[in-house]
């Protein structure tokens, strides 16, 4: 693959994972309202965490040479979000999203932007174990078989 593909790839790559960050942002916002305690505590971290990736993706997008894209005013959620079993239920369904887009990141980017990648997707993998209790081994790979929606933890309304 030559260089040109290889920053393009690079750039719809960060394109997805910060589409997902967006999606993220708004999940945790959703979940955080049926949470209490310690578990709303952890949901205003991951928010906070979210945001900070998003806006680090925004500068990489612009780096990469591309319009990073904004933000949806709303998200459709995988499932109905009724009360504090679905809101964790979500959140570990959000970084296990975002765990798969930051491994077609990390294929995808060379240099820093992969190590960058790369501590993104265990920090989502180590959020989703906090939610659900257990992990898998290669976390992104083998979830992206069987997850909808690769590119983006909620799919645009």
């Amino acid at each position: 693959m030559d260089q040109a593909n290889t920053d393009q790839a690079a750039l719809e790559a960060a394109q997805a994972a910060l589409s997902g960050e967006h999606a993220a942002v708004y999940g945790y916002g959703v979940a955080g309202g049926h949470l209490e305690g310690a578990r709303a505590a952890q949901a205003q971290e991951a928010y906070q965490a979210h945001r900070s990736r998003r806006d680090a993706l925004e500068r990489t997008v612009r780096e990469l040479g591309g319009r990073p894209m904004a933000a949806a005013a709303g998200y459709r959620l995988p499932f109905p979000v009724t009360d504090a079993d679905s809101a964790v239920r979500l959140a570990a369904e959000l970084e296990n999203r975002l765990a798969g887009v930051y491994a077609d990141l990390v294929r995808a980017a060379s240099g820093a932007l992969r190590g960058e990648a790369a501590a993104a997707l265990r920090e989502a993998a180590v959020r989703s174990v906090r939610w659900q209790g257990d992990g898998v081994a290669f976390p992104g790979l083998a979830e992206r078989a069987a997850s909808a929606a690769p590119s983006s933890p909620a799919a645009r309304s």
